[in-house]
């Protein structure tokens, strides 16, 4: 009996990590820069559906940057996989890196 619920602990907590890791990967989103504002903090990308701010649908809007050094590492037309929030701010860019 001992073994059986070992066996079924490991399996439940394997299924949590593994959900975890999926929804780690649903929040990266893929976008194309459109306009850099460094001196307001923002970035304007077209991106696609970003289902943990609840767009179901792509479009093209401006965000905040939690770090404005990340406007540094961008240009207008890269391509750009990112993640987003809704701060206190409005929607803000936590993470960003180029793509091909």
């Amino acid at each position: 009996m001992k073994n059986f619920i070992s066996t079924a602990a490991s399996a439940v907590l394997a299924l949590a990590l593994t959900n975890a890791a999926g929804l780690a990967q649903d929040i990266s989103i893929i976008g194309e820069v459109r306009k850099i504002d460094e001196g307001a903090g923002k970035i304007t990308l077209k991106h696609g559906p970003i289902k943990n701010l609840g767009m179901d649908e792509g479009m093209t809007m401006v965000f905040r940057v939690k770090d404005p050094n990340m406007l540094k590492q961008v240009a207008v037309g890269d391509k750009v996989k990112f993640e987003a929030e809704n701060a206190d701010a409005g929607f803000t860019v936590t993470k960003m890196q180029k793509t091909k």
